[in-house]
Formats: C-alpha cells, structure tokens, sequence
C-alpha cells in the first residue's frame, strides 16, 4: 500500500550551506538541528519513513518538516507559535525588582 506522495524538496547552493553551516554550530537549539538534518535527507531524495528510522522521529514530524519546508522555506524551519498561558508579570514590574536588587542592600548584609 502507497501512502502520500511526499513534496520533493529541492536546495540550492545557499540554502544547502545554511543548514549545513546550523548543523555545525555547537550552541544550535536540538529542534533546529534536528529539521536541518530532516531538510538535507530529503533533498538527497529519502522517503519520509527511510529518513524517520534513521533520525529516530516519527513519521508524521519529518512531513510536517517537509510541508514547512516546501511552503516557507528556510523561515519554516523555526518554531511556530505555541498558545500558553498569558503573562502573569509586567516589564515594569520585572524592571523594579531588578532596580530594588541593584539598589538596595538588604537589612544586615553587607552587600
């Protein structure tokens, strides 16, 4: 049985060195790294399931990659916007504490 025909992803030159300069960098966020990796597998022309065993992802992540790849390009390999909870601290009110730290010495302290 044949699943969906995956979006063949092609890269130029810049787009290649891009995720290949994000899989070199030490400090890179794992998520990114991890997409870069995805990126670059299909482009050489990997199924999304040969790609998923290989990478240790499911199947359904490496074509969500793709999809975003495919769609966004480069922009689409960073994470998307999650719903959480709102706020509960101002910047002013982070800027005060910070002020009253900075500013003040405690009661019996010498610093």
């Amino acid at each position: 049985m044949q699943g969906r025909a995956s979006v063949a992803i092609e890269l130029g030159h810049e787009a290649r060195g891009f995720l290949d300069a994000q899989l070199r960098k030490h400090k890179a966020a794992r998520s990114l790294s991890d997409r870069c990796r995805i990126v670059l597998r299909c482009a050489d022309g990997l199924t999304s399931k040969k790609i998923a065993v290989e990478l240790g992802r499911s199947e359904h992540s490496v074509g969500k990659c793709r999809r975003r790849f495919a769609e966004h390009r480069l922009e689409g390999l960073s994470d998307e916007y999650r719903a959480g909870r709102p706020r509960s601290v101002s910047d002013e009110q982070v800027d005060d504490v910070i002020k009253l730290k900075l500013e003040t010495t405690p009661k019996d302290a010498t610093h």
